[in-house]
């Protein structure tokens, strides 16, 4: 195995593809973490918590689409967003420098 940190940083932020198309945030990851898990170097761990990350997002955005209509979930939608934005480039920071990655309300669906 190989080190490229490189790879982590754009892995991580990768996931940023849902603030321009939607959908890639989750897509994209997927695809370097699968297909590059056995050849560099923490790929596997980060990738996991990354794909953690995404689908914990999109369960927390699916719940509080309905809570819109009683005004809890505008507050609930604005935190994911800003968490979906700032965690990302934290991490991407972290990986640069041969960090862990760490992201906050993550549930553990691959571990």
């Amino acid at each position: 195995m190989k080190q490229d940190n490189q790879l982590l940083v754009l892995t991580h932020l990768s996931q940023l593809l849902t603030f321009i198309t939607g959908f890639g945030g989750l897509i994209v990851p997927l695809v370097i973490w699968a297909t590059q898990k056995e050849n560099i170097h923490d790929m596997d761990a980060q990738g996991k918590k990354i794909v953690n990350f995404q689908l914990s997002m999109l369960i927390y955005s699916i719940i509080c689409i309905p809570l819109v209509f009683i005004l809890i979930g505008i507050p609930g939608l604005l935190i994911l967003c800003l968490l979906s934005f700032i965690y990302p480039i934290i991490n991407a920071i972290k990986a640069s420098h041969g960090e862990s990655p760490k992201y906050p309300l993550s549930l553990n669906f691959i571990s």
